[in-house]
């Protein structure tokens, strides 16, 4: 069912005006001119028409595509952009005041997108103009490749592609060439250039309802930027499968939408349609350009990835190939200032990007160190017991801690620690020299920091590492219980000191702290270590327990209502309990068999 579209606006017949007036105020070489509601134009504020001595480079058509075209007004680029009302051409005089604001004696030249309205106010426009005595030029693009190539008088649509061609007209411009030379330049530019979307969701007008048009599982191929169905609805398929699609679309030497061919070199835009996440148009242009070079045979120039012409929300995106020459790649990575054109995307691309090799981590352990002994001593046999006790805890309560969690945090407490207990296992069988108690636990810490995610992981790096580091102090070959509880207490104390808590802030320090208390205790009472470890795990427990209680201070508890969080205790102050109590009932039965 069709529901009312969620929009941050005001009332939906001021956006235009109020995007305008917000673009001026972020970007200070733009102004406007004043005409609204009737007349919506952005200008170079460093430019007026009497005096400009440079080719005037005008663009413009419906909004909702932002950032085009306002977006990309500055010098460099654009000299004006002609805003039209939400998916609407804009009117003849609004076109026709851009270009008396910006068009000094050298000329205009008009960028119109190849839709029949834009096509007929901007050549109304030109005619009116040049009946005033300005140099008029006007080049139509139309660089859609999802329709049949013969498409009547209406013929292919003007796309994303129209940004590259704006970018090589302002740079000819700005490099003083006649209006003449910059219009044969720019004519080519878009004959060199194919664009074809995908779209996964219908944008919104605002104001307006949601269409459902698009059902669950859908994506639509070769949809325009005004909310018109796609060529063809298909089911969604992973983003490899649709490049691929794309790509041969563009490329068909069928259709022979743009003439590039095998050992072409050409410059690749994939381009948001305005509610796809950064990561997935990234994810799109990595998997695009091993395909452009391996599968089509071309030389992939220039990359340029983001949002450059929407379609108000949608989700989707489309993929630009323009076929390029020394001189086109000059245009576009000539200096501009236009706000919303990509940096960092100029300049020659190697062939193939080759991962830098990990640097090695400085290390005076031998290999010998770091394998596991044939032979375990008495100290040995005891740490792989009650190593194996706690990973076997932990691994056991992972859906009761996710389900915890789920509660109180992201829900994958459970799944995040199952991974560290199960990572430590498996290296333990062939790497930890647990002769060595100091570097049997820095080993754990190298398992964690491989194996877990997220805070935790971190944590637990950070209590491995600290723990060694006092161990390590102590020349002996056989720790003491003094010894581990002194490296227990570095260990909490460091986790603290990084990690920002202390006790009674809900997390796995509310188990380790009341430990560490009893375990000094009992040992400064003369009980034997075994029994000091049973006892401190009670407290770890109980500790653990008594998160219920408490008011989150840390992590992402900190933002769960108290009602919540006293329905379940932390999930971090559990495993922890956990795997603390299984080590010392490990112990205990270990040298009870002893």
């Amino acid at each position: 069912m069709a529901s009312q579209g969620k929009k941050l606006i005001n009332n939906p017949n001021d956006v235009v005006t109020e995007f305008i007036e917000g673009l001026v105020e972020t970007y200070p070489g733009l102004q406007y001119l004043d005409g609204f509601p009737e007349v919506k134009v952005v200008i170079r504020a460093d430019v007026s028409g009497a005096t400009y001595d440079k080719v005037a480079v005008i663009s413009g058509g419906g909004s909702g595509h932002e950032p085009a075209h306002a977006g990309f007004v500055g010098e460099g680029m654009l000299t004006a952009a002609i805003c039209g009302d939400v998916f609407a051409s804009p009117p003849v005089d609004s076109i026709l005041a851009g270009i008396r604001a910006v068009t000094g004696p050298m000329g205009c030249l008009l960028i119109v997108t190849n839709y029949t309205g834009d096509r007929l106010n901007f050549g109304l426009a030109a005619e009116q103009a040049r009946s005033e005595g300005y140099k008029i030029e006007t080049v139509i693009v139309g660089d859609d490749c999802a329709l049949p190539p013969l498409r009547g008088i209406a013929g292919r649509r003007g796309l994303a592609g129209t940004i590259l061609v704006n970018k090589v007209a302002g740079a000819a411009a700005a490099a003083g060439f006649s209006l003449t030379d910059v219009a044969s330049e720019v004519k080519r530019a878009s004959e060199m250039v194919g664009t074809m979307g995908v779209a996964l969701s219908v944008c919104t007008l605002p104001g307006q309802v949601t269409s459902d048009r698009l059902g669950p599982g859908k994506m639509e191929l070769g949809l325009g930027i005004h909310g018109e169905p796609g060529a063809a609805v298909a089911d969604i398929q992973p983003v490899d499968v649709v490049v691929s699609h794309v790509l041969k679309q563009i490329l068909s030497s069928e259709t022979n939408y743009v003439p590039i061919t095998r050992g072409n070199r050409v410059v690749l835009m994939i381009n948001g349609l305005g509610g796809t996440p950064v990561m997935e148009l990234v994810i799109a242009a990595g998997k695009t350009v091993p395909k452009l070079q391996l599968e089509f045979g071309l030389a992939v120039e220039r990359v340029y990835t983001g949002s450059f012409m929407t379609s108000l929300d949608m989700a989707g995106f489309s993929i630009s190939i323009m076929k390029a020459d020394q001189t086109l790649l000059q245009r576009l990575d000539a200096p501009t200032k236009a706000p919303n054109w990509p940096v960092c995307s100029a300049g020659n691309r190697p062939p193939a990007k080759i991962p830098v090799p990990l640097p090695p981590a400085r290390s005076t352990k031998s290999e010998e160190s770091l394998s596991r002994p044939l032979q375990l001593n008495e100290q040995g046999l005891i740490l792989e017991v009650a190593i194996e006790a706690a990973a076997n805890a932990v691994m056991d309560m992972r859906d009761s801690l996710n389900d915890w969690d789920s509660k109180v945090g992201d829900g994958d407490c459970g799944s995040t620690m199952y991974r560290g207990a199960a990572a430590i296992l498996d290296d333990m069988k062939k790497y930890y020299p647990l002769n060595d108690a100091a570097e049997t636990v820095n080993e754990i810490g190298s398992s964690v920091r491989r194996a877990m995610g997220g805070t935790s992981g971190v944590l637990y790096t950070i209590f491995c590492k600290a723990a060694y580091a006092q161990l390590k102090a102590n020349s002996d070959s056989t720790v003491t219980a003094k010894q581990w509880t002194e490296a227990f207490e570095a260990a909490i104390s460091a986790v603290s000191k990084y990690g920002g808590a202390s006790a009674g802030y809900r997390t796995l320090l509310d188990a380790l702290i009341p430990a560490l208390a009893v375990i000094k205790e009992r040992l400064n009472a003369g009980d034997d270590p075994s029994t000091a470890f049973i006892l401190s795990s009670e407290a770890a427990l109980a500790g653990a327990e008594s998160t219920k209680d408490m008011q989150a201070q840390a992590g992402r508890s900190s933002y769960v209502s108290a009602a919540i969080l006293a329905t379940v205790p932390d999930p971090g102050a559990m495993a922890a309990a956990a795997w603390y109590r299984a080590a010392a009932l490990a112990v205990k039965d270990k040298y009870q068999a002893a």
